[in-house]
């Protein structure tokens, strides 16, 4: 085994290890579209569920069938039917939707099965379980336009679902339910999905999807000028659904997104919209700290926001013992003071528990990110994570290029985020002024 293998997979494992050990025992629900299994994905995305199962995250599986219905229509001669974003399933529609969700479920079965050698499957056992989990209701008629055989969920069977999982099985879901007395219904996979992530409480909602994520200006075309918004804010979230016309196709940027924040405001804490056209993005988005697709974050837990007047004692009170110790540059009150704008501070239950600032220098197109303080009670949590990831969105909102720090203890920790280390002579003129020599700080600098 070569040298730089060994070099490259170490690190790369124990960066990945931290995420395996926080997500055992959580629960997942994965909305996968019809279009994935139709574009030729399902046996790629199949190998890494089984991956994730095998690390211990409890998975529910909800497949879309949008594309094979529309398939079976076409073959009998029937158009299919849109209203608001909703199927009309109509008698035939009906018919074909149950036959599309059959021929369907027998293929994920299928591509669960398959442990063969050489491939990650090799060695896998994943009991793959369906039922009668959900309770369905009609859409009815909205706006004059009756909806027929298509159903929204009334209720989910969640004993039933947490005893399967509690089993060690993977859960399979179809988008159909049926009523008290019997009578089937076309449901929709997103709020299949949705329902089931919010009645199992489950701490990850997740859709595999033909869009790559919401860009960060939602409505300019995509280019490399305007990437995937990777961390969404649920209250951003909610602004930018307020600004978008009612989403009626699968591409409008709201279509995804909007059962994201209903799921978020529910009390799943984590959503995600994934492309399914790249390969391993489960994986990336999961196991990979910046991510891949666009994942939309409540905060109500513990607030991530920018400080106020009111927050100087508590940032005093956290970042002295660093300061006494050499790892900050001492600030005293007034400097706090002057420029607590420029600060952004986690807070539980009224505490702040971390915190950094930045300070841009528009005329070199970056800003430094200083002070950046974790609370020992919450390292490991993620804390700093989040902090850095909201001084990133507040410079891209400058119009910045880039973001440096300079630090004497913590240079792995930044590096392992996507920063590199640059000479002094770097810095804007501004901030080498005032370089302290003596003191040899690493400088470092992260593209965004």
């Amino acid at each position: 085994m070569s040298a730089v293998f060994n070099f490259t997979f170490v690190p790369w494992f124990r960066s990945v290890a931290p995420y395996i050990h926080k997500f055992r025992n959580q629960t997942f629900v994965i909305g996968l579209t019809g279009e994935a299994i139709a574009a030729g994905k399902l046996h790629s995305i199949a190998q890494d569920l089984a991956l994730i199962q095998a690390m211990g995250v409890k998975i529910v599986l909800v497949h879309g069938f949008r594309p094979q219905v529309n398939e079976q229509l076409a073959a009998k001669g029937h158009a299919a039917k849109y209203s608001h974003g909703i199927r009309i399933t109509d008698s035939v529609a009906l018919d074909c939707a149950q036959e599309a969700a059959g021929q369907l479920r027998y293929e994920i079965e299928a591509a669960f099965s398959q442990g063969l050698p050489n491939t990650p499957m090799a060695g896998a056992t994943v009991r793959v379980i369906s039922g009668n989990f959900l309770t369905a209701r009609p859409v009815g008629i909205v706006d004059g336009v009756d909806f027929q055989h298509s159903g929204l969920v009334r209720k989910v069977d969640v004993a039933g679902i947490q005893r399967t999982l509690d089993m060690g099985a993977l859960v399979l879901l179809s988008p159909f339910g049926f009523s008290p007395t019997g009578e089937a219904f076309n449901l929709s996979m997103e709020e299949v999905a949705t329902s089931v992530a919010i009645e199992l409480r489950a701490d990850k909602l997740i859709f595999l999807t033909e869009v790559q994520g919401i860009r960060m200006s939602p409505t300019e075309p995509e280019s490399d000028d305007n990437p995937i918004d990777t961390e969404l804010p649920l209250a951003a979230a909610q602004a930018l659904l307020a600004q978008l016309p009612p989403a009626q196709q699968p591409t409008d940027t709201g279509f995804y997104l909007q059962h994201c924040v209903k799921a978020c405001k529910a009390g799943v804490e984590r959503s995600h919209i994934l492309p399914f056209a790249v390969d391993g993005s489960l994986l990336l988005e999961v196991y990979v700290h910046d991510g891949i697709g666009t994942m939309v974050i409540d905060e109500k837990l513990e607030e991530l926001r920018e400080a106020t007047i009111d927050d100087v004692g508590g940032i005093l009170q956290l970042i002295e013992p660093f300061e006494k110790d050499g790892t900050l540059v001492k600030r005293d009150r007034t400097e706090i003071e002057r420029d607590i704008a420029t600060y952004t501070i986690i807070e539980h239950d009224g505490v702040i528990f971390g915190c950094a600032a930045l300070y841009p220098y528009p005329e070199a197109k970056t800003a430094e990110m200083a002070a950046v303080t974790v609370s020992p009670q919450s390292q490991g949590t993620g804390d700093g994570e989040k902090l850095l990831k909201r001084i990133e969105q507040r410079a891209r909102l400058l119009g910045l290029d880039s973001i440096f720090v300079l630090t004497t203890r913590t240079m792995h920790w930044f590096i392992k985020r996507g920063f590199s280390p640059v000479d002094p002579d770097w810095l804007p003129d501004a901030r080498k002024r005032k370089y302290n020599w003596d003191r040899k700080s690493q400088v470092l600098v992260k593209k965004l």
